[in-house]
Order: C-alpha cells, then structure tokens, then sequence
C-alpha cells in the first residue's frame, strides 16, 4: 500500500506487537475463560445511518456467527470524530468488550492537526474492513473537464475545491498535486460526502476531492480526472489514472479505511480475548457471505480488503507523518 515511502514506525509496530507477544507469555494475566460473555460494544464516532454505520452492520453481521455474540453500535458524532474517540478512551472498560470502529484516514490525521487528550499509541487498530480511495472530481457540466485544464487554471488563479472535511486523506491528496504542479488550491470543507458532491455539480466550487466510492454512487453527475490510490474499478471512475502514475510521485493510498480498534490496555491484560476477536474477525472475511452483506450496504466490492495490525499500523503512521506535513494547510480542521 505504501509504495515505497519511508515510514518511521518501527517503534509503534514493536510497542503494539511485541507488547502483545509478551502479554501472552505472561503467566499472571487474565484469560478468556468464556469469552465472550455478553455482546461487544462498539463505539462509532459518526451519525447513525451514514457510511460507516452500514459498513458496521454488514461487517458485523458476519462476524456475530463467528465470535458467537452479538455487538451493540453506540454514535458519538462531533468534531470530526474527535468526540467518539474522546469518549472511548476515556470512559470505556479496557476489558475486550469495548471496540472502536473508525475511518482510519480522516480520524487519524485529527490527532496530527491537534492533538487529543490522550496518547494516539493508547489504541491499536486491528481489524481493515475496506479501503477506498480519495479521488478528484468535476461536475459533469464544468468547464475544467481534464487535469490539464484544472492545473493550467491553478495556475492562473487559486481554485476553491470542495472537501468533506479538511483534516481528510482526499485533501492530503490534492495539497500534494498542488506541490507537484505548481497550481494553486483552497480547500473548502463542504461538511460530509453529499455536500461535497453538490458543491462540484452545482458550481459552488470549482470541484471537490472525496472517496471514490461517493463518485461511484453519484453517477454521471460527475467525472472523475484522478485517484489518490489505485484506481481498482475502471470505467466506473472514468477509467481516470492515479496519482503516482500521473506524476511520478511515491504517495501512499489516501483511503477512506474504516477498521475496529481496541484499547491497548485491553490487548496487554487480555491476550485470550483479543487472539479470539483477531481470529474470528479474519474468520468473517473467509466467508462468503461477507461480500453479499458488504454490497447489499451499497460498498464496492472491489474495495472489501482485509487487513489486521501491522496493515493498519503502517496506514496510522503515515497519516500521522503526512498530517504533521500538511498541518498548516489543514489548521481549519
């Protein structure tokens, strides 16, 4: 995924797994006995209903079979997430019966645009459910209708660009197609995947960056010209290049990664109990059903990837290296 960027995370990945390796040798730790007793809970730090709600209940639905409990979602919206995550690591149980399910990209650079309460190596993520990549796009009736026209213009003057939120890997994107071309962008948080699309189609903006799977449903409303990753669905956006083979630069993916974290206490003093949760949930993945509850909540199957703790660990990292980057460009996150 990192295409050969240098990311210094060895120092994370040694802390979260070692410190795992060790808390299963230790004799005096407690064990699953059971586990689980009773459902999981889950907190989300979006609002009920939206994208990451239903990739919750798809994912979970399948997962439920495996680990044997069911799981109850709580929504804690706000501050682009900050508020979920506040809450969770500072009033739910470290206990393995307290999950996180968050959007590993825009929630992550939160913490290198200001810094949260608590310490971001506190939680780990464990568990990728999809990755789905950021990507530039004009409405359909616009007049900059290829990349050429749009950085020929940045280049004239500064383009107002619609974005869902500006601490958000899709903004990270175009602030370094910005660096590369010489064109000039300001970045415009339109609040949420809708308005950000509006704002492209309607000529608010002169376009917008986004996930691609909100391009994907929007139709032929729009046009997509680039992808801030693999572009892994063709002609459903637009057949439109990424940006490494665009422009010859070494970007990691800027996904829209949504993955179920953990508190690290919980992994140290409950070793058992995470095994099981890291088990079954690769248990979900190898079943079939997986992918028809994935689609049946509108996600693009090419994007249902799995990843476990050091895939989600690299992607922390370099949101983290990238956000440090970018943080006076994004300070009205």
């Amino acid at each position: 995924m990192t295409r050969n960027i240098k990311l210094n995370r060895r120092t994370f990945l040694s802390t979260s797994v070692a410190a795992t390796g060790m808390a299963l040798a230790a004799p005096h730790v407690a064990r699953a006995a059971g586990y689980p007793e009773g459902n999981i809970n889950v907190f989300i730090p979006t609002r009920e209903g939206g994208g990451a709600d239903r990739n919750f209940r798809a994912f979970s639905s399948i997962w439920k079979t495996k680990l044997g409990t069911d799981f109850e979602p709580g929504f804690y919206p706000g501050a682009s997430g900050r508020v979920g995550y506040e809450i969770y690591m500072g009033k739910a149980e470290p206990d393995a019966y307290n999950l996180i399910f968050g959007n590993m990209g825009p929630e992550v650079l939160n913490w290198a645009v200001q810094a949260p309460s608590f310490d971001v190596n506190d939680y780990l993520y464990f568990g990728r459910v999809d990755t789905d990549p950021g990507a530039l796009f004009v409405g359909a009736e616009s007049k900059l209708q290829t990349l050429d026209d749009i950085i020929s213009e940045g280049k004239k003057r500064k383009l107002n660009v619609g974005t869902s939120r500006m601490a958000h890997p899709a903004s990270i994107g175009l602030l370094a197609l910005g660096e590369v071309t010489g064109a000039q962008f300001n970045l415009i948080p339109l609040s949420g995947g809708k308005n950000t699309v509006a704002g492209a189609v309607t000529g608010e903006v002169d376009f917008s960056v986004l996930t691609s799977g909100s391009l994907i449903a929007a139709g032929d409303s729009v046009k997509t010209l680039l992808v801030f990753g693999e572009n892994r669905v063709g002609e459903r956006l637009d057949n439109a290049p990424s940006m490494n083979d665009a422009f010859g630069t070494d970007l990691p993916e800027m996904l829209s990664s949504r993955a179920f974290g953990i508190h690290k206490k919980a992994v140290d003093d409950h070793p058992d109990r995470f095994e099981i949760l890291q088990r079954t949930f690769k248990e979900a993945f190898e079943d079939p059903g997986l992918l028809d509850a994935y689609v049946a909540s509108k996600g693009t199957p090419e994007y249902l990837n799995y990843g476990g703790i050091e895939e989600c660990a690299a992607f922390k990292e370099a949101m983290l290296e990238l956000g440090a980057k970018y943080k006076p460009l994004l300070t009205g996150a």
